[in-house]
């Protein structure tokens, strides 16, 4: 099992800082990241402007990433706030 020490929140910190910073440098087109609270590092709102020529054109799509703290080592949690159908896409609800 994978210890969540301080060597592993120092280190995915450090792996985020570089991450937003290089996001922050060189924006992806159609995308726009920020952090939900600028204290949290760990949670990422997403903006997602659908490209032209798609099905999605002119959409606004939200979405929230949850990185773990043995950040890149685990994945994060990708989730979209917005209503979206997309073959890859699946429905999870809450129980």
């Amino acid at each position: 099992m994978a210890q969540h020490g301080p060597v592993h929140v120092a280190s995915s910190q450090k792996a985020l800082m570089l991450e937003m910073k290089s996001l922050q440098e060189e924006p992806v087109e159609g995308f726009k990241i920020t952090l939900v609270d600028e204290a949290d590092l760990y949670n990422w709102e997403v903006a997602i402007f659908g490209p032209p020529n798609t099905h999605y054109e002119g959409g606004y799509f939200k979405a929230r990433i949850k990185f773990p703290i043995d950040y890149p080592y685990s994945p994060p949690a990708f989730r979209f706030l917005t209503k979206m159908w997309h073959p890859n896409i699946y429905e999870v609800r809450d129980h």
